[in-house]
């Protein structure tokens, strides 16, 4: 009987204990993210299963970073690393190694075609003229900012729910739930643009912005960019890159110039001076706003931009 009674005491306790603590399920998976974009489609997918730390943060630069020793703790905690790959974030693998992590790394661009070097912008009427630059000295030979096409970011979306499950396979069906509803949502974006876009002339989707971040949108959506610089940020405009593009705006009559948040909008001002091409509204590239601006999220940004580049394009009734 004593037995019997101290059996189902302990068996009360385990109960008890079991009550108070918390299980191993509970324990979100720590992610890091190398920016905003990421960040933010690593929090759609993984939900109340993740903690996300953003190393480059809102309106921030990720192509001119510079990690700091929070950043490598952060890291150092990490079950999960996210990164964009294709040249985007020139400090990570000094990063990874300073802060001794040794956990996956999931590149967010595995699998997409990169547009690389000038062939492929020869293709989609960007060559050295209409841009002025040579984007062979820009993140070596390819284009990183691949996030700008929607068919490309639902591929970072697969990518990063693979990294997800394998780094916690426990919570993989909540993961591919969130995953599967993310999809339905860029699966819609993607079809307004292209909805928003269609009555514009192709010959009339010219934009002009600070920086060459919108070359995978170009291509996916049949806009031409003009830019002074390069897919870097890190690039400068020469006077002859800058006279360039003015001559260019001018013959092409291209109404509108933007300034991303992430650039010096003072280039741009002289050229809309000079042009007569109005400043269109602040468009996003490389970054997301903060939480209370226009583009706290991906789709978000992608409708902001859209919202912007039709209001530029279309002309006033």
């Amino acid at each position: 009987m004593k037995r019997t009674f101290a059996v189902s005491l302990a068996a009360t306790l385990v109960a008890a204990l079991a009550l108070f603590a918390p299980p191993a399920l509970a324990e979100p998976v720590k992610v890091v993210a190398t920016f905003t974009i990421l960040g933010d489609m690593v929090r759609q997918i993984g939900g109340s299963e993740v903690a996300v730390t953003t190393l480059v943060g809102p309106d921030g630069d990720a192509h001119v970073y510079e990690p700091t020793p929070a950043d490598a703790r952060a890291l150092g905690a990490a079950n999960l690393v996210v990164a964009n790959g294709l040249g985007m974030e020139g400090w990570i693998d000094r990063l990874v190694k300073a802060s001794g992590y040794k956990g996956p790394v999931t590149v967010t661009s595995t699998g997409i075609k990169p547009i690389a070097g000038e062939e492929e912008h020869d293709e989609k009427g960007h060559d050295d003229h209409d841009h002025g630059h040579d984007h062979a000295h820009d993140h070596g030979a390819h284009d990183p900012h691949a996030w700008q096409s929607v068919a490309n970011a639902k591929i970072y979306a697969d990518n990063i729910l693979k990294g997800l499950v394998a780094a916690a396979p426990a919570k993989a069906d909540v993961m591919r739930a969130n995953h599967a509803a993310y999809r339905a949502k860029l699966d819609a974006v993607e079809a307004e643009i292209k909805a928003a876009l269609k009555p514009i002339p192709r010959k009339d989707r010219k934009i002009v912005t600070s920086h060459d971040a919108f070359g995978y949108y170009a291509k996916a959506y049949g806009v031409t960019f003009l830019a002074p610089v390069g897919v870097s940020t890190e690039a400068e405009a020469s006077a002859g890159d800058i006279a360039r593009l003015i001559r260019q705006i001018k013959k092409e009559k291209i109404k509108a110039v933007f300034v991303e948040t992430i650039a010096d909008p003072r280039m741009l001002e002289q050229i809309a001076r000079e042009t007569g091409a109005r400043i269109g509204g602040r468009v996003y590239s490389d970054a997301l706003s903060a939480a209370d601006g226009p583009a706290a999220t991906y789709i978000d940004m992608m409708r902001h931009n859209l919202a912007q580049f039709t209001k530029a394009l279309t002309p006033a009734s």
